[in-house]
């Protein structure tokens, strides 16, 4: 028997060597001057792997390649057409160039960039630059080096290379790619490992692994970058999250990718079924029908999409104009959003940036093997990183613009992450606006017209979770930032099938799903940096209190009325936000220096929608890295420094360098250049519907204008005409 599982090992090992010496061979390679681009196609395996999870059999190319792919752009000739443009292919080729001949590199030591991105110019800059008029480029990078993080500056105009100072006090930048991919196989070189997985009935052929961040909690982590490994069984389903080799984690320096303890505490758990588990169509029985409930629905453009996307990166709208980038650790930024004022016909400002700053995933199980899983999606893994190709038809209409991403791996070699981003017109039925008079006044009025809207998307696919992330632009002026949740449940492996087997008093930190089956309650936390830049830089937060006012007696047959109560924030902490159902406020960023003709100020609103506060503990380790989330707004002065809200180096930091440290510093905010923090929250129950995949539940705020138009800015927006909208032939069946 021991003779027999040898030779399985050796075979294993054999195969696990030609799939690294294929890998070796087939990683990305400096760009060469006739310019081969590396492009992260949908069948890629070095770009594909939501965290990189590690495979033992070989990726199946995806079922759905019917569906028609936006035409591949060739990247080799782009060229910077905007002070705020991303890094192009041939920038990259020229960073890691300039790089590798800097001293810090040449003595050959081992070193990863986990950052290459544009250093924007500063904000005076871009706001006075025209086209036309000439770009200076420099880029920003984070660099591990013999084990030391850098901070750096390549210039590309003159070539210099210089030294940004030291980084945070605590904490680790994001990790790379090849981070990821790597630490998964550590465990697998540890002979204990192997037979530990083994014992718990997986052949190590089926077995999959995924690289997860273990926060920070205590002295112990300190001084080296350490990485959890949990691991699954894929045998018999391609939804391998729901069989978890329960209770066994295997913690491994990032670093060396040397295995420092292996924990085994399920050993009494097993392996739940793969029955039901799979939620590829193409697994489903094709003998049955498709349970096709609707007709297929399109939205057809004869005269052509509204939109244009101009220099690769600024899209013109109707009365909207600003820059879309795609970006690793954010995933995308809309910058320099302007509207267009309908009397005198100005683009005016109303957005300098926005993007999502981090996402922070807390777990409610305080047990051995699940106390650590506390995510930072954006600063650990790279939210961006994270983003897949969008699927055509399905995760965009068939009038969607499609935009790549060209990022740096480890080494430095640019590669294309295709489609991550796409930008479509959207018309649900909504309405704009209406009125209709009543049949007693006499007065024949009914007027409706419609609401189309442009929506700016990316899907991120962070191991088991999907997030879909839209920026909604609307011709009234109001910008809608969306977040969806889909995906699949991080499970947990359990000895009951039904809850009646369940002794009353244990807690199951979650709903059993299906037999051996946990899904573990948590939470969301996706927390915004938006620069509001409102007819200019300099605004206001005003707190617009609704308060109940008593009339005296006799002052009017009411009792009580609601009244607004304007409070300007002097400082930072004057802005601080929990939202409170039954006190209510509006939040307004206004332009004290520009009126409108009747005297108020022009601004614009944040207005919540359906959101979520954290329930931990103010000292509780995970909440301390997370601080940001302990309000659900937060206003800070512009600082180019302060973009992560979760700290520059988020990956084991102790959380001395967050959104809530900044705002302790209490500066003041009051008609100045400054920054609103907003964080969307959801708490999630996993319920059987879950079950083996989620349907998307979402949730939004908005940013809406208040007095910044003299009126309403679509009022003169023509109806639809019958003769304005194709007729669509209808299908012989209908």
């Amino acid at each position: 028997m021991e003779a027999r599982q040898f030779l399985r090992l050796m075979l294993l090992f054999f195969s696990i060597s030609l799939i690294l010496l294929f890998t070796w061979v087939n990683l990305p390679s400096p760009l060469p001057d006739t310019a081969e681009l590396l492009d992260c196609d949908a069948t890629s395996p070095w770009c594909t792997s939501s965290k990189n999870r590690f495979r033992s059999k070989q990726g199946q190319a995806p079922t759905n390649l019917k569906n028609p792919a936006p035409r591949p752009r060739s990247h080799v000739s782009d060229t910077p057409q905007h002070p705020i443009d991303p890094l192009t292919l041939r920038e990259l080729s020229r960073v890691r160039s300039l790089l590798l001949s800097h001293p810090l590199f040449a003595n050959r030591a081992p070193y990863a960039l986990h950052s290459v991105v544009l250093e924007e110019p500063d904000k005076p800059s871009v706001l006075a630059w025209r086209k036309g008029d000439p770009i200076s480029r420099k880029a920003s990078v984070v660099a591990r080096v013999a084990g030391e993080s850098h901070l750096l500056a390549v210039d590309l105009d003159n070539g210099e290379v210089t030294a940004q100072g030291a980084g945070p006090l605590s904490g680790y930048p994001t990790m790379t790619i090849e981070d990821m991919t790597s630490v998964t196989w550590a465990p697998l070189a540890d002979p204990e490992f192997n037979r530990t997985v083994l014992a718990r009935g997986v052949d190590l052929a089926d077995l999959a692994c995924l690289p997860i961040s273990g926060g920070w909690f205590g002295g112990a982590e300190e001084g080296r970058r350490l990485i959890k490994v949990q691991c699954y069984s894929t045998k018999d389903t391609a939804n391998f999250y729901m069989r978890p080799i329960e209770g066994l984690t295997v913690l491994v320096d990032l670093d060396t990718k040397r295995v420092v303890e292996i924990t085994d505490k399920g050993r009494d758990i097993p392996i739940p079924s793969a029955a039901n588990t799979d939620y590829r169509f193409s697994q489903f029985d094709q003998n049955r029908q498709a349970y096709r409930l609707i007709n297929p629905i399109s939205i057809e453009q004869p005269q052509g999409p509204s939109f244009t996307v101009e220099d690769g990166h600024v899209v013109k709208w109707a009365n909207w104009e600003f820059h879309v980038k795609p970006d690793p650790r954010a995933g995308v930024i809309i910058s320099r959003a302007r509207v267009g004022d309908p009397e005198s016909g100005q683009l005016r400002d109303v957005m300098y940036k926005g993007f999502t700053s981090e996402l922070f995933v807390p777990y409610m199980d305080p047990t051995d093997a699940w106390y650590f899983k506390t995510y930072m999606d954006a600063g650990e893994y790279g939210f961006g990183l994270q983003a897949m190709p969008l699927d055509p038809l399905n995760d965009c209409p068939r009038n969607a613009y499609f935009m790549d991403g060209v990022f740096a791996a480890g080494d430095g070699t640019p590669y294309v992450r295709s489609g991550m981003v796409c930008i479509y017109e959207s018309y649900a039925g909504d309405i704009g606006w209406r009125h209709s008079e009543s049949p007693i006044t006499g007065m024949g009025i009914r007027e409706v017209r419609p609401k189309v809207t442009l929506v700016v998307r990316m899907a991120a696919s962070v191991a088991n979770y999907d997030y879909i992330v839209d920026w909604e632009f609307q011709t009234d002026g109001l910008i809608r930032v969306k977040v969806g949740l889909s995906g699949i449940l991080m499970v947990k492996g359990s000895s009951y099938s039904n809850v009646d087997d369940v002794p009353g008093q244990e807690d199951l930190y979650g709903t059993l799903l299906s037999e051996n089956v946990i899904g573990v309650i948590h939470d969301h936390y996706v927390t915004f940096h938006l620069d509001m830049d409102v007819d200019g830089a300099d605004n206001s937060f005003v707190n617009v209190n609704i308060q109940k006012q008593e009339t005296s007696p006799r002052e009017s047959p009411r009792r009580s009325y609601l009244k607004a109560v304007r409070k300007v924030a002097k400082t930072e902490k004057d802005a601080r936000v929990k939202l409170k159902l039954y006190d209510p406020s509006e939040f307004h960023v206004v332009n004290s220096n520009k009126k409108t003709r009747v005297g108020n100020p022009v601004g614009y609103k944040v207005v919540p929608a359906g959101t979520a506060a954290s329930l931990l503990a103010h000292d509780d380790p995970p909440q301390k890295r997370a601080a940001f989330t302990n309000n659900q707004i937060w206003v800070t002065p512009y600082n180019r420094t302060e973009q992560w809200a979760g700290g520059l180096f988020s990956y084991q930091s102790q959380g001395e360098d967050t959104l809530a440290v900044w705002s302790n510093r209490d500066r003041p905010i009051e008609n100045k250049d400054i920054v609103v923090w907003y964080t969307l929250g959801f708490h999630h129950i996993p319920c059987q519907e879950d079950f083996p995949i989620m349907p998307t539940v979402s949730s939004s705020f908005d940013l809406k204008p208040v007095n910044f138009f003299e009126s309403n800015p679509i009022l003169r927006i023509p109806p639809n005409a019958e003769e304005d909208l194709p007729v669509c032939k209808a299908a012989a069946s209908a």
